[in-house]
C-alpha cells in the first residue's frame, strides 16, 4: 500500500514511483585496514532503484546487506505510489514513522538514505535537470580530502597515498590514528615529509582516545605537526567529551564529528553541547537528501559549517546546494566501490568535485 492517501495522489502516473529494487555488493579492500577501533577487508553498498515507467532514480548507501530486506519488506510497500515531483518530504517523513519500531537510528536510516537518494535523483531526471539545479545549487564545485592513511598502513604506503593526493592538485588529507599511540608520531612524520608543509592534515582517531587523551594527542597533533583538524578524538556518543577535549586543544585545531548521527535529534545533541567545530553530515546515513539538507540547516543555525562524510559521489551535488559548506570527504574506499559500480563517476580538479550538468540527476548509471 503506497503511504499517501488517494487524495494526495496526482492522476497522472508519470512521476509516480511503480518499482523498487534493492541489492548488495560487496568489494574486497585492496588490502587490509583498519582506525583507531575497528579491522576490515571489505566494503558493502547497499544499491536502490526506484522506476516511474522507463525513467530510473538510483540512491545507495554503505552498511550490511541486511539492509536490502529492509527496503523491500518495509519501505519498497510504501515507496510505490510516491508522487517524485510533489511529495517527497512527506514520503520522507511517514517511512520514518515506519521504522519505530525497527529502529530508526542506524540501518534503519540508512535503508532510508538509499531510498531518498533514488527519489531525488528519479525527480530530477524526470525534469531533465542535473540535480544540484533542482536542489537549489550556490556553487558549482565542492571542495574535496583525500581520506585514507589507515592504521595498517606501512610508512610507504602511507606517504604514497596522501602524498598522491597531493600531486593530483588536492591541498588538504587524512590519516587515521589512535590504534597503537606509540607508532602515531612516526606515521604522522611520514605523511607530513610526503605532503610538504603547505598543505593540510587532518587525522581521524574513530573514537579511539579517553578525554585526557585525546588533549594530550590534540596539542601534539597540533604543535608538533601542524595538523588543523582532529575528528573522533573520543567516541562521537560522549558529547561532552567532545567539547572537553576541543576546549582544551590548540585554537588552530578544529575538532570535527557527526559521521554517526542519522536522526536529527543526534545532530541536535552534538550541536547544543558546543561538541564540534565543524558538523559531519553523511548523507548515505543522516536519511539521504533530505535529512541532510535538514541537518545543514541545523548547523547553520548554530553558526557552524559542515562537513560531507564519504561517499564522495552521491554528497558532490548536494554539497553544492548548501551554502555554509566545507569540504567532501575522498574517501579511499568508497572511491573505489562507486568506480567499479557505476558509470559518470565524478573525478578532482584542483581539489574539488564538479557535478556534471551535461547529466540528469547525480548523473551516475551502474554499469553493466
Amino acid at each position: 500500500m503506497s503511504l499517501l492517501s488517494p487524495s494526495r495522489k496526482r492522476s497522472s502516473s508519470s512521476s509516480q514511483v511503480d518499482r523498487v529494487e534493492a541489492f548488495a555488493r560487496t568489494i574486497p579492500t585492496d588490502e587490509p585496514e583498519s582506525d583507531g577501533t575497528l579491522e576490515w577487508d571489505s566494503t558493502t553498498i547497499v544499491v536502490v532503484r526506484v522506476f516511474a515507467g522507463d525513467a530510473v532514480g538510483l540512491g545507495y548507501t554503505y552498511t550490511h546487506d541486511a539492509a536490502v530486506r529492509l527496503i523491500e519488506d518495509k519501505l519498497a510497500p510504501a515507496v510505490r505510489g510516491v508522487d517524485v515531483e510533489t511529495d517527497l518530504s512527506h514520503a520522507w517523513h511517514e517511512l520514518g514513522h515506519l521504522l519505530r519500531n525497527v529502529g530508526r537510528p542506524g540501518m534503519g536510516f540508512m535503508a532510508l538514505s538509499a531510498v531518498d537518494i533514488a527519489l531525488w535523483d528519479l525527480r530530477a531526471r524526470l525534469l531533465g535537470q542535473p540535480l544540484v539545479d533542482v536542489l537549489g545549487g550556490v556553487r558549482d564545485e565542492a571542495a574535496v580530502y583525500g581520506s585514507g592513511g589507515f592504521t595498517s598502513y606501512s610508512l610507504e604506503r602511507i606517504a604514497e597515498q596522501l602524498g598522491g593526493w597531493v600531486a593530483q592538485g588536492i591541498p588538504r588529507v587524512k590519516m587515521k590514528v589512535g590504534r597503537s599511540p606509540d607508532d602515531d608520531p612516526a606515521r604522522v612524520d611520514a605523511a607530513r615529509v610526503a605532503i610538504g608543509d603547505t598543505t593540510e592534515l587532518y587525522v581521524d582517531a574513530n573514537g579511539a582516545f579517553d578525554r585526557d587523551e585525546a588533549v594530550h594527542w590534540a596539542n601534539r597533533y597540533a604543535n608538533d605537526w601542524g595538523v588543523t583538524w582532529f575528528e573522533e578524538p573520543v567516541s562521537s556518543a560522549d558529547a561532552d567529551g567532545l567539547r572537553h577535549v576541543r576546549e582544551h586543544s590548540p585554537p588552530q585545531l578544529q575538532v570535527a564529528a557527526g559521521e554517526y548521527a542519522y536522526v536529527p535529534a543526534d545532530f541536535l545533541n552534538l550541536l547544543r553541547a558546543n561538541a564540534v567545530d565543524c558538523l559531519q553530515i553523511d548523507v548515505t546515513r543522516c536519511g539521504g537528501y533530505t535529512g541532510f539538507l535538514n541537518a545543514a540547516g541545523l548547523a547553520e543555525q548554530f553558526g557552524l559549517q559542515i562537513s560531507a562524510h564519504c561517499a564522495p559521489q552521491a554528497s558532490t551535488h548536494i554539497c553544492c546546494a548548501v551554502p555554509h559548506f566545507r569540504h567532501i570527504e575522498y574517501f579511499h574506499d568508497h572511491v573505489r566501490v562507486e568506480r567499479e559500480l557505476f558509470d559518470g563517476v565524478l573525478e578532482p580538479q584542483g581539489g574539488a568535485l564538479r557535478p556534471d550538468r551535461s547529466r540528469a540527476g547525480h548523473g551516475l548509471e551502474l554499469k553493466a
